[in-house]
């Protein structure tokens, strides 16, 4: 094929390489590495690169027509915060971050994956031993929900968790959570005591009314069974509160 037949993407790429190649000395390298995001990658890691490189690395990847960098600019300019980026439909990444159904499903895509990743279980069990374990374990997956989750941790003798199960989602009230779809999950699985999680999406993890009247009652529940609830962790946006701490579960 001849030189019209090229492909201007193939040809920019082919300028990229070369660009490499006459870069004679350490320091046309560094200046190329700081020029775009690939390069910055390969030099300094993906740790180091802004929210908006990283997503001008994925929307590169999917051809984004008017470029990259202006795609990625406007998105973090109309969702400034990784919290509102991670909240984020298809609908508004489309109508308000200007994104192709396409290029919105890729971040989606990628955004979800990432949140596997953070929950997938490890081979050796996680032990719990203190509340920031618990926050450690379910946090970067509760943190960011938009509706209140609530979830049971489930331990054998040693601590170790057996299994996260979800009970209830939505507007969480001591009607809703019934103590006995918490402990038939623990009998499913021969727990030897729970730990109670849930979320705030206002971010805020200071505990309501509710959730006090929720851990009395299923503490009380739990020592009918002979399932010792050892805690009830609030989550909120990178902090927790534990309520066996506030000495909620003494009584």
């Amino acid at each position: 094929m001849g030189t019209g037949g090229v492909r201007p993407d193939g040809g920019h790429r082919a300028h990229e390489v070369a660009k490499v190649g006459r870069a004679s000395t350490v320091e046309e390298a560094v200046a190329w590495a700081e020029e775009t995001p690939v390069g910055r990658l390969a030099d300094v890691g993906s740790a180091a690169l802004s929210v908006r490189e990283l997503l001008a690395l994925l929307l590169r990847a999917r051809g984004v027509r008017e470029g990259a960098a202006v795609a990625s600019t406007r998105l973090v300019t109309r969702f400034p915060s990784t919290a509102q980026l991670a909240q984020a439909g298809l609908p508004e990444l489309v109508r308000e971050g200007g994104l192709s159904l396409r290029q919105a499903a890729a971040v989606v895509a990628a955004r979800e994956l990432g949140r596997r990743l953070y929950a997938a279980p490890l081979a050796r069990r996680s032990t719990v031993r203190t509340p920031a374990d618990v926050a450690a374990l379910v946090g970067p997956d509760m943190r960011y929900l938009d509706r209140e989750h609530f979830r049971v941790v489930l331990l054998n003798t040693r601590h170790d968790v057996l299994a996260v199960e979800d009970v209830a989602v939505g507007g969480l009230n001591s009607a809703i959570i019934h103590p006995r779809e918490v402990f038939k999950a623990a009998i499913r699985w021969s727990a030897a005591a729970v730990i109670l999680v849930h979320n705030h999406p206002s971010g805020d993890p200071e505990p309501s009314g509710d959730d006090l009247r929720i851990t009395a009652r299923l503490r009380d529940a739990g020592r009918v069974v002979g399932i010792e609830v050892l805690d009830h962790v609030v989550v909120g946006d990178g902090r927790y509160v534990s309520l066996r701490e506030r000495g909620v579960l003494a009584g």
